[in-house]
């Protein structure tokens, strides 16, 4: 797939289309397409896309486009458009003045800009925080990963990868049909101060992580939207988990923390204790326990909810869920109340099983469209994430019409569908079935490439966001105010020397890509004896700084791009999405099992190599072979053992300070 890097059209272009020009942008507009760039979680590309899901199509069914036809999403307020050509257009969403050429128009209706004429769209006056402006043949731009869809963050997408910027002329596609005139009142989404949400149980909810009492205060608590939301995440303010188990093991001191396993959008996620609601825009893979998850038909209210506004979590039977494709009164969006009988009452489990005499399975629910596989025990096992390859191998393999997603995790798999084409029940009876064809995961051998990368050791930037943490979410966190003496003292390690040597020695293999974004790696060392281990921020991050290397539980990982985070930093590498890729050349530079190894470098350096960057990396081709592994691992027995017993010792300390000081 062609992917491309500068969707800017040049002015000789230009002189050939109709177009559009941005005379004031609005705050925070961005252009959208639907359902936006799907096929790209593994490597941790979010879908982006609009918000509002439903306000979206509305409008473009309005106009006489595609569904998905390319328009604008606008939050807190519109832009101002002037038309090169008679235009028909269409306002949703949230409520807001509309005028062409200074007169009022209605929202939900088509009408027509005349040829040279205006569009405002004012601050949005609520209920609800989104707006969307629908242009007759939509907006005529090239695709970067099969859409244009913005994705703000990862700087692609959209006409300049970013918000729309006054006096940028965007081109107009031709139209296909004749407008159809105003969205019916009964389908218009009902928008509300006090929201509803329907949700279905998973996939990591009671007794296993939550009390019974927690998920009963989640289905009866109004929590609060938090000011810090986003497309990435909706933050939520509410009552504290009680949590069903004192940690979260080789994953984290917090009990929220699991290994890393692929997101649903719409997951409510609990980073430590604090719930957000995952948008388009959020991480594809991470470390933390998901107790529900938004329907996919109600994922459209996640664009609306304002800060201040109230969420309550309603259960409802995933075979009950309205279908996302339905936007008429089968979506149920006009009713300001979920209409539920109660939730599947599973705990999100749908089945367990076992693979063989030593390992598990559980089939457990992520949405109302997807199932998230997990093998074995809550642990680091090499041989669980050889397990999640052969199966991940095989249904790429099999094709399976109506798969539309597959995201490896540390030891789970996640596997998204259209439950118009595969009904999820019959998507278990296939993987039960796949169970028996795959072979055994002790015979696993894959290509794994050895890749150099250079480290600035408590590099500048990552200070910079330690110190931005204290000062704007927490000052008085047990690894503050360096990330690098937490580790050491959780480890039990005697200097900080001791953890510059035990990461530059160690070598990572890259078990997940995507785990905050982009290509970005989680990986584990090869060697137990490498494996420092720590838990993750609580609160998270607001901002980490591109390329940030951190360590969570008993994982590495290199950050993609800006954004939040937990993991506790140690350093800073060189890009790991290649924005200059061109033609079939995948952005993304690494690749499932490959073994990263660090050298250092001084800051300045890592500055030069920054901006130099063309992608280009040392690395030399090997092999991983499971078999050979666990030779290694009995040949070291004895030492490894004599390792995890003093990390044991000390991280069990740190946790009964951590209860002292009422941080569980």
């Amino acid at each position: 797939m062609s992917v491309l890097t500068d969707s800017v059209l040049l002015p000789d272009d230009l002189a050939q289309v109709a177009t559009v020009t941005v005379v004031r942008p609005g705050p925070l507009s961005t252009i959208q397409d639907w359902p936006g760039r799907t096929g790209y979680w593994h490597v941790g590309v979010p879908p982006s896309g609009p918000m509002d899901d439903l306000s979206f199509r509305l409008g473009n069914r309005a106009v006489g486009n595609p569904e998905g036809a390319p328009g604008l999403e606008c939050t807190l307020a519109g832009p101002t458009l002037r038309f090169e050509r008679a235009t028909a257009i269409c306002v949703t969403g949230a409520p807001a003045p509309v005028t062409v050429n200074g007169e009022p128009v209605p929202q939900w209706r088509a009408v027509t800009v005349p040829a040279g004429g205006t569009l405002e769209v004012g601050a949005v006056t609520g209920p609800g925080l989104r707006v969307y402006v629908l242009l007759a043949g939509g907006l005529d731009l090239p695709e970067y990963l099969g859409s244009t869809a913005t994705f703000t963050l990862g700087k692609f997408g959209g006409s300049t990868g970013g918000i729309l910027r006054a006096g940028e002329t965007l081109p107009l596609g031709e139209p296909e049909n004749t407008p159809t005139g105003a969205v019916p009142m009964e389908h218009q989404p009902a928008l509300t101060r006090h929201w509803q949400l329907a949700v279905t149980e998973g996939p990591h909810g009671a007794p296993e992580f939550f009390t019974r009492a927690d998920i009963d205060t989640l289905y009866a608590t109004p929590y609060e939207v938090h000011f810090n939301s986003d497309r990435t995440g909706v933050r939520l303010i509410g009552p504290k988990p009680a949590w069903a188990r004192p940690d979260g093991g080789e994953a984290g001191l917090h009990p929220s923390n699991i290994h890393d396993t692929p997101y649903s959008v719409g997951a409510l996620d609990f980073t430590g204790d604090t719930p957000i609601l995952l948008g388009p825009d959020g991480p594809s893979l991470g470390g933390f326990v998901c107790p529900v998850t938004v329907t996919a038909a109600d994922r459209w209210k996640l664009g609306q909810l304002a800060p201040g506004d109230t969420v309550r979590f309603v259960p409802v039977r995933s075979a009950a869920t309205a279908p996302l494709r339905e936007l008429g009164r089968e979506r149920r969006a006009g009713f300001p109340i979920v209409l539920s009988a109660g939730g599947d009452g599973d705990n999100g489990v749908l089945r367990r099983g076992h693979v063989d005499d030593e390992t598990s399975v559980t089939y457990r629910r992520a949405g109302d469209d997807g199932v998230l596989v997990e093998y074995g025990e809550m642990t680091l096992d090499l041989a669980l994430r050889a397990r999640v390859h052969a199966l991940h191998q095989h249904l790429l393999a099999d094709r399976l019409r109506g798969i539309t997603e597959l995201t490896p995790g540390i030891r789970s798999l996640q596997i998204r569908v259209d439950p118009a084409l595969l009904p999820v029940p019959r998507l278990l009876d296939l993987l039960a079935e796949a169970e028996t064809a795959i072979p055994a995961a002790g015979d696993l051998v894959v290509p794994s490439r050895t890749v150099h990368l250079p480290l600035s050791w408590d590099d500048p930037a990552t200070r910079e966001a330690i110190t931005r943490y204290m000062h704007g979410v927490r000052a008085d966190a047990p690894w503050c105010p360096w990330n690098i003496e937490f580790i050491r003292r959780v480890n039990g390690l005697d200097t900080v020397q001791e953890v510059y040597d035990t990461v530059f020695d160690a070598e990572y293999l890259v078990l997940g890509l995507g785990d905050v974004y982009l290509g970005a790696p989680v990986a584990t060392p090869t060697d137990p004896r490498h494996r420092l281990v720590t838990t993750k921020y609580n609160p998270a991050r607001t901002w980490t700084p591109e390329n940030a290397v951190g360590i969570g539980g008993a994982y590495m990982c290199i950050y993609g791009m800006e954004g939040p985070g937990g993991y506790q930093f140690v350093g800073r590498t060189t890009q790991v999405w290649n924005h200059r890729a061109t033609g079939s050349d995948d952005p993304w530079m690494l690749r499932f099992f490959d073994r990263i190894r660090w050298y250092p470098v001084e800051a300045d350096e890592l500055l030069d190599l920054r901006a130099d960057f063309t992608g280009d990396v040392r690395t030399e081709d090997g092999s991983f072979s499971l078999a050979e592994y666990r030779g290694f691992l009995d040949a070291e027995a004895d030492s490894i053992a004599e390792f995890r017993g003093r990390q044991a010792e000390a991280f069990g300390a740190e946790r009964e300070s951590w209860r002292r000081a009422g941080e569980l």
